[in-house]
């Protein structure tokens, strides 16, 4: 398996180790270093070479984007995944004009990150054998799926609960796992595998809902 090493970019050093603990928890992923300011990212990124960045967009000397946009500047195209808190559409829309492969907005938990990882991770090993990439490998990179592709399902899922998920999830327009369990008639873990399917394809998003105590409830929402 080949490994995708990461650089993080946070100038909060509790956010940049929660972070670090995501990726290397992701199997197939290594953080080869942590950076807290925009230039001290630039610099790694030319000495370490990463194959993917994490990068903030809020930092102490210059923001993300610009950042971004001095990496593309260079010719430098290695993968750039945007965590910030920022989600001003300005901000969104320089994010992606700068080929940043996914912008995540924190606050978000372990599996919201390693969808886009593994997505990353498909899309960079697809281009990484010596011959010529197959269509399949070039849908990979640009997040594209032929229709056979995308109806494919993870093992021990099935075609016909997948259906009644997704139309339980469109007719409520948002719904916790809990509460799709209860709609489809199958048990929670199993509603939470068929919506967390559906938020790695990209035909659904999740959200956490923050209540008075204990840990946030991912409410899941159809389309993206």
């Amino acid at each position: 398996m080949t490994e995708v090493t990461v650089l993080v970019v946070d100038d909060d050093f509790m956010v940049a180790r929660i972070h670090t603990q995501f990726v290397e928890r992701t199997p197939g992923f290594r953080v080869v270093g942590v950076a807290s300011s925009g230039q001290a990212a630039l610099d790694d990124i030319a000495r370490l070479r990463p194959d993917l960045v994490l990068l903030d967009v809020h930092l102490p000397d210059m923001t993300g984007i610009v950042v971004l946009r001095r990496l593309r500047a260079d010719g430098d195209d290695v993968g750039v995944l945007v965590v910030t808190a920022a989600r001003e559409a300005d901000t969104v829309r320089a994010a992606a004009s700068g080929g940043a492969v996914h912008y995540l907005v924190k606050p978000f938990d372990y599996d919201d990150l390693r969808v886009r990882l593994e997505s990353f991770r498909t899309a960079h090993l697809a281009l990484s054998g010596s011959g010529a990439p197959g269509q399949q490998d070039i849908d990979a990179v640009f997040g594209a799926a032929a229709p056979a592709a995308a109806a494919a399902l993870p093992k021990g899922l099935s075609p016909e609960t997948a259906d009644s998920v997704e139309e339980s999830l469109r007719a409520a327009g948002e719904l916790s796992a809990a509460e799709c369990a209860d709609a489809v008639g199958i048990s929670r873990v199993s509603a939470r595998r068929y919506l967390e399917h559906f938020v790695a394809r990209g035909s659904a998003s999740v959200r956490l809902q923050y209540g008075g105590g204990g840990r946030p409830e991912r409410r899941y929402r159809s389309g993206v």
